[in-house]
């Protein structure tokens, strides 16, 4: 095959498939990608646009394409073209995950401590959510501050509520209250980070991506899948860790190096979200897809007026 015909934006794995979606996600949340350099991403970013406009650098193989997408896809936002901060891709879930995760599974016996580690958390998760929202609907600074205050006052509302009532509780259930906050927050902070799309709707298209209108039903329900994958990628490692290091914590080897519990968990932490990111990430398909028939009346309406039966299902980019 000529590579001048090459169609760069053709997924490599099939899409409608979960198997095919986790090759996809392990591709572009690789952490490695995180530690290239702007001009490194740019000259990817360059080569496939070259490649989208049919004009390949002579000498460029196959291989070197797939990697070229693979960093544009880990690096540059799918609405925009523009290269997202380094701390909100996904590519940086796993390193900057895994050492506030581990922190807050560590240092949660005392409030201060639980506050302090919950705001490390949302302040990261509010980032991550603005970075990879969908571009198209905008969001004010006043409505970023808003829903920035709102999710870490939920988390923080969480975490000491629970932690003051777990006293008397077994020591497991105190472990699981930084997962109970995470999993409150992330119900606030990605619908109050997306909410233009919420009140607005979001740009749906046809299968050519072809643009129909906007639609609240279609926000709802990729902001509510991605809520679903974010408290999903944290599950295992913060429900599960806790009861490995309740074990462990009985041994003396343990007992000894207790200033190493901090540092031990941060790197299970890290085993788990190694896998769980990508598989997350992979639960529902990016672009996602809804029947007309659902949509509001207004639209499915005007949708149908135009183009008959023959626009049977609409599609949009729902996020990470």
């Amino acid at each position: 095959m000529a590579l001048s015909s090459f169609d760069i934006d053709a997924p490599r794995w099939d899409q409608s498939t979960f198997m095919g979606r986790l090759k996809h996600f392990f591709n572009i949340t690789d952490c490695r990608t995180a530690l290239l350099s702007d001009a490194r991403l740019d000259e990817a970013k360059a080569l496939v646009e070259s490649c989208r406009a049919g004009s390949v650098p002579p000498g460029t193989t196959e291989e070197q394409l797939h990697y070229a997408k693979k960093l544009y896809d880990s690096a540059f936002h799918p609405d925009t073209g523009d290269r997202m901060n380094l701390i909100g891709r996904m590519s940086f879930q796993v390193p900057g995950g895994m050492a506030i995760t581990g922190f807050m599974l560590q240092f949660y016996r005392t409030v201060p401590a639980v506050v302090f580690w919950q705001w490390v958390n949302q302040s990261f998760n509010a980032l991550v959510n603005y970075t990879n929202r969908n571009a198209a609907s905008p969001i004010t600074p006043k409505q970023i501050g808003v829903a920035y205050a709102t999710a870490t006052s939920t988390a923080l509302a969480t975490a000491v509520g629970l932690n003051l009532y777990t006293k008397k509780a077994p020591p497991l259930v105190a472990r699981w209250v930084p997962f109970a906050a995470v999993a409150a927050a992330n119900c606030v902070n990605i619908p109050m980070m997306r909410q233009q799309e919420i009140l607005n709707g979001i740009a749906v298209t046809d299968e050519n991506g072809n643009k129909l209108g906007h639609s609240k039903k279609a926000a709802a329900k990729g902001i509510t899948q991605v809520v679903v994958s974010r408290i999903t990628m944290a599950a295992p490692g913060m429900i599960i860790l806790p009861i490995i290091m309740q074990r462990l914590e009985k041994y003396k080897f343990m007992q000894r190096i207790t200033f190493l519990h901090g540092p031990i968990q941060v790197m299970l932490v890290g085993v788990f979200l190694i896998f769980m990111v990508p598989a997350a990430c992979s639960l529902f398909p990016q672009r996602c897809s809804m029947a007309v028939s659902k949509l509001e009346p207004e639209l499915r309406d005007s949708i149908v007026s135009q183009y008959g039966d023959k626009v049977q299902l609409v599609y949009f980019n729902k996020g990470l």
